[in-house]
């Protein structure tokens, strides 16, 4: 790997420009003096000499006294890693401000918009780390093109969604894939019931607390996640209305 490229990797590892040049060459200096990092480094002595102590605080770079001179050593690059690992958990502890923040929203209505199979997937993975115990988790779905946008991924989602301490109902439109999924409707903590004949769905809908999403089945794949009180009322009452018409 050049130098050019560790540099790079440095300041990906969150060093600035400045810090991720001066580490390198007192890197391959070993101990040595501010002017010798100034020359390797192409930066001026009198920059560099903060440039050291940004990365002494950062635990990357120490001081020796030899004599009467003053030489600085970069520490051990295994010393990046508990950089990084450090850095992570200042954001991990952050992470439920960071949240909050990001469930104002800004408003009182968010509507988000995702497209390709991917953007799906983060969509429900959003929804059931999100819910909340006890919460109803209400689906309007042709269960078998469902499934078959990525057999594996939704079937390991419905099987993590059962562990939920929620309440899941679905209404299903009638398939040879929804009868087979009915049969364990107990083991993945679900109540179904059937569409009536000849109800041909192409998006499934799901109704949480706090959101709705229109996800479309078919090729231009997409969601439209909408969080609007209002709004998420409306499909309840909908759902309601359509289950409670359905004969169990």
């Amino acid at each position: 790997m050049n130098k050019s490229t560790l540099e790079n990797t440095l300041v990906d590892s969150g060093l600035s420009e400045n810090e991720a040049r001066v580490y390198l060459a007192a890197l391959s200096l070993g101990p040595c003096t501010v002017l010798a990092i100034s020359r390797a480094a192409g930066i001026k002595r009198t920059t560099v000499y903060a440039v050291i102590e940004s990365l002494k605080q950062k635990g990357l770079m120490n001081v020796e006294v030899r004599g009467f001179k003053t030489l600085f050593a970069a520490q051990d690059p295994e010393r990046l890693l508990s950089l990084l690992e450090s850095r992570k958990e200042i954001v991990r502890k952050a992470m439920p401000d960071f949240a909050s923040l990001y469930n104002l929203k800004g408003g009182e209505s968010t509507i988000k918009y995702y497209e390709g199979l991917e953007g799906i997937k983060s969509v429900y993975e959003d929804l059931i780390k999100t819910i909340r115990p006890h919460e109803d988790y209400s689906i309007i779905s042709n269960q078998g093109e469902w499934y078959n946008l990525d057999k594996k991924f939704f079937q390991d989602f419905t099987e993590r969604r059962a562990k939920l301490p929620i309440n899941i109902r679905l209404l299903s439109q009638d398939s040879p894939t929804a009868r087979e999924f009915a049969k364990f409707a107990r083991n993945y903590n679900m109540q179904i019931k059937f569409l009536p004949e000849g109800t041909n769905l192409v998006t499934n809908l799901v109704v949480v607390p706090e959101r709705v999403v229109i996800h479309q089945l078919t090729a231009p794949i997409s969601a439209t996640v909408i969080e609007n009180k209002s709004a998420i009322q409306m499909h309840q009452q909908f759902f309601e209305l359509m289950w409670n018409s359905i004969p169990d």
